[in-house]
């Protein structure tokens, strides 16, 4: 377990990065500069850390933010919600029921059953929404997950991205899950993604944080254009 400042890439936010085991899982809270208002994303299987953290900061939380519903990002939830009553859980709409699915958050399938409350709002591709002082934008991305969402925050310079399993620095997320589609998420990735600044900066569920500049130069599994006639396929 780590809880860490992440590195703040604009004045206008500020960041820290949870991590949880066993799977390195980052989960984030966000703050507009100058606030005591949060916003959890993504919260792992370590959520006393991150109550330790918003203890630590005298921080409130607003909403829960999930970019997708496997376990390790939702894991959380619940014990959030009971330290937090009433504090609303924000997901993807094609995502939302594998929050009370243990099959489909992938947790049944390792013998260790997890559910979540349910959503408390679900989010459309394009939707812009506000909440704890932050404004963020919805960019839909399956292919990790069916139902995938990163955050886009905007008013940032240079632009913040929270990614999810979606990039990784020179990687992406797995795509050998039930509904998992390599083609889906290339395309997403070039089309949503590697069409941002190069400056934006991209916070992921695993791993350093990385930006769209970087990632355009050094994603060995999906490189700009596609590569072959045709093809969205890295190999």
């Amino acid at each position: 377990m780590a809880t860490v400042d992440a590195p703040t890439p604009a004045p206008q936010i500020a960041v820290t990065r949870i991590e949880s085991e066993p799977f390195a899982e980052h989960s984030y809270l966000l703050t507009a500069a100058g606030s005591r208002d949060c916003v959890v994303i993504d919260p792992g299987f370590e959520p006393d850390a991150i109550l330790e953290a918003i203890e630590a900061q005298g921080l409130v939380p607003r909403a829960i933010l999930i970019t997708h519903g496997h376990s390790d990002h939702i894991a959380g939830n619940g014990t959030l919600r009971e330290a937090f009553p009433g504090l609303p859980i924000v997901v993807g709409r094609g995502d939302a029921s594998k929050l009370v699915d243990p099959m489909g958050n992938l947790s049944g399938l390792f013998g260790l059953p997890i559910t979540s409350p349910p959503a408390d709002r679900l989010l459309d591709d394009e939707e812009s929404f506000s909440v704890a002082g932050l404004s963020f934008r919805v960019l839909e991305i399956p292919g990790h997950s069916s139902g995938h969402v990163v955050f886009l925050v905007e008013g940032c310079t240079p632009p913040v991205v929270f990614g999810g399993d979606v990039l990784f620095r020179e990687g992406i997320g797995r795509t050998d899950f039930p509904d998992g589609d390599f083609a889906a998420l290339a395309s997403g990735i070039r089309r949503r993604l590697y069409t941002l600044p190069a400056a934006t900066v991209v916070f992921p569920g695993h791993g350093p944080e990385t930006t769209v500049g970087h990632e355009r130069s050094h994603n060995p599994f999906v490189p700009v254009a596609p590569s072959g006639p045709g093809s969205d396929r890295a190999d």
